[in-house]
Order: structure tokens, then C-alpha cells, then sequence
């Protein structure tokens, strides 16, 4: 541990995934459940299609999105940037499904009151909404964390500078340096899985409460 952390910027590394993990998941979590809660409670031309649409970029694999998506963030002039790797990340269709069903079984006579007493449309999603579909977030949360810090293939594209890299490239770093070091390798990789067991032991209640309330749907 001391050879992994004296030997290259691992803590710059650790840093620049926590950044980009956390970002993407709070953009994931504020998208997906505004995006769902649109679908599920509001009527609005073409709003069927729409959804389908949004359902459809799921059966698109990552590798055919590669290259417009680099073409776009180098249109913005973003690459080499930890931008790069937040922005592609911001909306998810998955997270959008899994809010609409859970905020569908909202019941509506619960907005309508809420209505009548006069709340807006942002208080009812910050005050009814998001506090009704928790533990949907907590899991929405949790997968989005793990998504954005395992993610290898597009930093390894966007990303130049050894500096600005992230914890899956730092693997690949110390298993290219040190390919007979098994013991730094598995120092790395250790120290890589640590912020992801943290993340679920403190959110795995209001996951296990996610997949019961899914279950019995």
C-alpha cells in the first residue's frame, strides 16, 4: 500500500473518480427523477413516443456511441477535462424507467391535494415526490456510483494527462509497471473497491427496501 500510494498520484487518481463519480450520480439522480416524474404524473403530446424513445438508447451498446460522443465534447472544447467525463454520464435512460414506475404508484390524489393547498409543481417534487421514492433513489444512486467509477473505456479515450486520469486507468498503469507485482496490483485494486462498499453499506437499507417495494409490483 505504502509502494502504490509513495510511487504514482494515486491520491489524484482517487480524486478525480470521486469527482466524477459523485457529480454524475447527483446529475443522474436529479435528472432521472425529474425526467420520471414528468412521465409518470403529467399528460403531454407525443408522450408515449417520447418515453419509447428514451427506453430505446438502452439497446444501444456504449462502443457505437464513442465516436459521436467525442466529437461532441471536442466540439466543446472539452477533452483532457474531467467535464468529459461528467457531462456523457448526466442523463440516464435506465434511472428515468426505474423513477417513472416508482413515482406511477404515487397515488394522484395525493398531488391533487397537495395542489389544492396551493403548492407549486417544484414543492410537490422536493416535498412529496422525493421523499416518497427514497429508497428508489438510494438504489438509482448506488448503481450510478458504480457505473461512473468502473468506468474504463471512455476516460482511457478522452483523458491524456496521467494527472487527470482515474482509478481504472491507475489499474491499468500499475498492472502495465508492475505486470510481476502482484501484491501492488492487488494494493491498488483494494484500495480501488473501498469507496463503493462505503457507498452501500451506508445506503443498503433503502436498497433492500428498493428491491422489496419492486418485487412486490
Amino acid at each position: 500500500f505504502v509502494t502504490v500510494l509513495r510511487d504514482a498520484p494515486y491520491g489524484s487518481w482517487y480524486r478525480n473518480s470521486m469527482v466524477v463519480a459523485s457529480a454524475v450520480t447527483a446529475a443522474v439522480l436529479l435528472t432521472s427523477s425529474l425526467a420520471g416524474y414528468i412521465f409518470a404524473k403529467f399528460e403531454f403530446p407525443a408522450k408515449r413516443p417520447l418515453f419509447l424513445l428514451v427506453l430505446s438508447t438502452m439497446m444501444i451498446p456504449f462502443p457505437v456511441l464513442l465516436i459521436p460522443t467525442y466529437l461532441i465534447i471536442d466540439r466543446l472544447e472539452l477533452l483532457n477535462s474531467l467535464w468529459a467525463l461528467i457531462i456523457p454520464g448526466m442523463v440516464s435512460a435506465f434511472g428515468i424507467f426505474l423513477m417513472r414506475q416508482f413515482i406511477a404508484g404515487i397515488p394522484n390524489d395525493l398531488i391533487e391535494a397537495a395542489r389544492i393547498d396551493g403548492a407549486s409543481e417544484w414543492a410537490i417534487y422536493a416535498r412529496i415526490i422525493v421523499p416518497l421514492v427514497r429508497p428508489a433513489l438510494a438504489a438509482l444512486g448506488v448503481f450510478s456510483f458504480l457505473a461512473s467509477w468502473n468506468d474504463y473505456l471512455w476516460p482511457l479515450v478522452a483523458i491524456n494527462d496521467i494527472e487527470k486520469s482515474t482509478v481504472p486507468l491507475a489499474l491499468a498503469f500499475f498492472n502495465t509497471a508492475n505486470s510481476q507485482r502482484y501484491d501492488i496490483i492487488m494494493a491498488a485494486a483494494t484500495l480501488a473497491v473501498v469507496p463503493v462498499l462505503v457507498v452501500f453499506l451506508i445506503f443498503q437499507r433503502q436498497i433492500m427496501k428498493a428491491l422489496v417495494l419492486a418485487g412486490m409490483k
